[in-house]
């Protein structure tokens, strides 16, 4: 058993985690039970009726959450010429080709996302055992291999989350900061189970959302009723 500090102890007194609640409640008792000092990071967990085993099965997308993060990421572009200027101008924090392929090759690592044109992939794919363990390749699937840089980097910095479902077929992501409250950690929410129910696998058998969970950085995870998310977005 995990030993719990004080503080942990201490927030999550009277509070019902085992019990299944409404999106906003659960929210709300996440919130009451935050206890760090700085803004913690809110996430998502959705257990979901798949065999990742299968590639049919494979869940992986991206979505532009409406509120973002509440963290800029650092997007590098793997460019050259007339597209290396376009990435730059519209927001990049690095553009480039072979020079920034050696600083990785150095151990240069300062960056949260990657783009590519199609024309860089042959040289990306040497720096791929560096990039691939790190989830920093640029990936067509996710929209990341693109001559349309613009438009992707300025998606990215608005708060475009790339996800992936995981060998036990849970998903997990990001929903913002604690900061944002109820309001918008909802719209962040909905959005992103929107876009899994989206993606549901035609071979997917059985009941797709199986659980989903909330937890802030520092504390206790919080169960929500799938049916209950459904229904707001078909309402939304």
């Amino acid at each position: 058993m995990p030993i719990r500090g004080k503080n942990y102890k201490n927030a999550v007194a009277g509070l019902d985690r085992r019990a299944m609640h409404d999106l906003s409640d659960a929210l709300e008792n996440l919130l009451k039970a935050k206890f760090a000092k700085f803004d913690e990071s809110v996430d998502v967990a959705v257990r979901l009726g798949v065999d990742p085993r299968h590639a049919d099965q494979m869940v992986r997308s991206s979505v532009i959450l409406p509120n973002g993060t509440g963290k800029t990421a650092r997007v590098l572009v793997f460019a050259k010429g007339e597209k290396e200027k376009e990435a730059l101008a519209a927001g990049a924090d690095y553009a480039g080709s072979d020079e920034l392929i050696a600083k990785i090759k150095d151990g240069w690592l300062d960056f949260d996302k990657t783009i590519a044109t199609p024309d860089m992939m042959g040289e990306v794919g040497k720096i791929g055992r560096i990039l691939g363990p790190r989830n920093l390749m640029p990936n067509a699937k996710l929209g990341t291999v693109t001559f349309d840089v613009d438009r992707v980097v300025n998606e990215i910095k608005k708060g475009k989350v790339d996800f992936r479902v995981d060998k036990a077929g849970v998903v997990h992501a990001v929903m913002g900061k604690s900061s944002f409250g109820v309001e918008k950690l909802t719209e962040n929410v909905l959005a992103f189970i929107d876009k899994l129910i989206q993606l549901k696998p035609a071979t997917s058998k059985g009941v797709y959302l199986r659980a989903i969970s909330l937890s802030c950085t520092m504390g206790p995870g919080f169960k929500v009723d799938p049916l209950q998310v459904r229904s707001l977005i078909k309402t939304a």
